[in-house]
């Protein structure tokens, strides 16, 4: 008669998983969390200097620290109990000591990978009974540890979407127009505009505050306030909405009017711009920035950063200040300043007065995350290329008073392990499409060039 299987199963963790997410030791519910000497000692090879990745690696070492405590080798090699935030007990964490005999190694032991896919070969033999599960974010040792018989995965906790069309565009578009499906609307007025209720059961199932319906002949109207029954809906004239300006800088198209609504709302508080290069993403942010900073003296400055590969890394061996350091990987900025000038008759002139004028810093990703911000407009370009849990720790840095702006598109991922799916743009857009003080638009279009639209579809 064979042994009945264990129902709980072994999760052994990859070391890009922990640099993903420091916390994913805390996801796998009932089941033994498993990681391999391996694991922590490329961690503490990590965990030294200034740059992102580094500040990841000592808060994994942190959360294995607290779950280990002072048990004893025989405890850990066992399964420590993991304590939840709420003070319960689920499953258990252990370190996965490497003493391979060299006659079990199925791989060659002179890269970490195989090192680690050959432990778990061991562990598989050892626990016949319990499935092993490798977690990583990186494909080919998914394959390799597939192909010895050591089953293998993409770490999905933080993944909310299965499909990237699904994310949230920030818009409702009706075909023909939206008064068609209505039957049922009860219309007031008051100081700041017209505004419609209308019936729950008649608007999109999938509706939050701060969403727009938009429709072919010509309506626009934004949502202010959602009960279970009924939604309350702003009319929004588009001749008006095409007709703002910040910084000089007007909409081409609606859906950038519908961002500049947005980015201009003191009440809105995080705005997410997403968009193929060339949509207007950066321009936008930038002259709305400069609008509230200068001319209506709403935020005390602007802090600009963005997500490079190799920018924490790279940071440190360019010469000078930090502001001179950053100003190579700031050329998209000082680009859009050049283009919000470029009418002017001496447009050089024009962008030193507005750099000497303009409250604006440049300042690393590793800066943001280590302070707290209070009246300032925070400007995140590149934003595709962060964790969810970089995102969090950014978006955390909010002081009151502040806005914070991020900017991305999730067709150039440049980071390792990231797709559109596991991107932290991805995973702020839906964590806070309910946000009643936030608001996202997907930009349409490519009005950099037609070179450039043509490129983004055919390349």
């Amino acid at each position: 008669m064979a042994a009945r299987k264990i129902t709980t199963k072994m999760y052994v963790l990859d070391t890009n998983v922990l640099i993903h997410d420091p916390a994913s030791i805390h996801n796998f519910e009932e089941h033994q969390v498993v990681v391999p000497m391996t694991v922590l000692e490329e961690l503490d090879k990590l965990k030294i200097g200034k740059a992102s990745i580094a500040t990841d690696c000592r808060e994994a070492i942190r959360q294995i620290d607290k779950i280990i405590g002072d048990a004893s080798p025989e405890e850990i090699a066992k399964g420590v109990p993991i304590v939840r935030p709420d003070g319960s007990t689920r499953g258990t964490f252990s370190i996965l000591l490497d003493t391979l005999e060299h006659h079990h190694a199925t791989l060659p032991q002179h890269l970490n990978d195989n090192k680690i896919i050959n432990s778990l070969v061991s562990l598989q033999e050892r626990n016949s009974r319990r499935e092993v599960v490798l977690i990583t974010k990186d494909i080919n040792m998914r394959l390799k540890a597939r192909s010895c018989g050591v089953g293998a995965q993409d770490y999905h906790n933080d993944q909310l979407l299965t499909d990237v069309s699904m994310l949230e565009t920030g818009y409702h578009v009706y075909p023909n127009s939206f008064w068609d499906s209505q039957d049922k609307v009860e219309t007031f007025h008051d100081m700041t505009g017209t505004y419609h209720r209308i019936p729950r059961a008649n608007l999109p199932e999938k509706l939050y505050v701060n969403r727009f319906l938009v429709d072919e002949k010509g309506f626009v109207g934004r949502v202010t306030d959602l009960s279970d029954d009924e939604a309350i809906v702003q009319d929004l004239p588009i001749e008006q909405l095409m007709s703002q300006t910040a910084w000089g800088l007007q909409p081409r198209d609606l859906p950038q009017a519908l961002a500049l609504l947005l980015l201009l709302d003191p009440n809105i508080h995080l705005v997410t711009l997403s968009g193929q290069a060339g949509s207007g993403k950066t321009i936008l942010a930038l002259a709305a920035a400069i609008e509230m900073t200068v001319a209506t003296n709403q935020f005390r400055r602007i802090i600009a950063t963005r997500s490079t590969r190799g920018l924490d890394e790279d940071i440190g061996f360019l010469p000078g200040t930090e502001a001179e350091k950053m100003e190579p990987w700031l050329g998209a900025i000082t680009d859009n300043l050049e283009a919000l000038h470029s009418d002017d008759m001496h447009a050089n002139s024009s962008i030193d007065y507005i750099l000497q004028k303009v409250p604006l810093q440049f300042k690393s990703l590793n800066y943001i995350r280590g302070r707290s911000f209070q009246h300032s407009l925070i400007l995140i370009d590149e934003c595709q290329n962060l964790t969810p849990h970089q995102m969090k720790t950014i978006i955390t840095r909010a002081g009151s008073g502040s806005k914070v702006v991020c900017l991305g598109n999730l067709a150039q991922i440049d980071t390792p392990y990231l797709t559109p799916i596991s991107s932290g743009l991805t995973y702020l857009i839906e964590r806070f499409k309910e946000f009643s003080h936030g608001g996202t638009i997907h930009l349409e279009g490519s009005p950099r060039s037609e070179l450039a639209e043509y490129a983004e579809t055919h390349l």
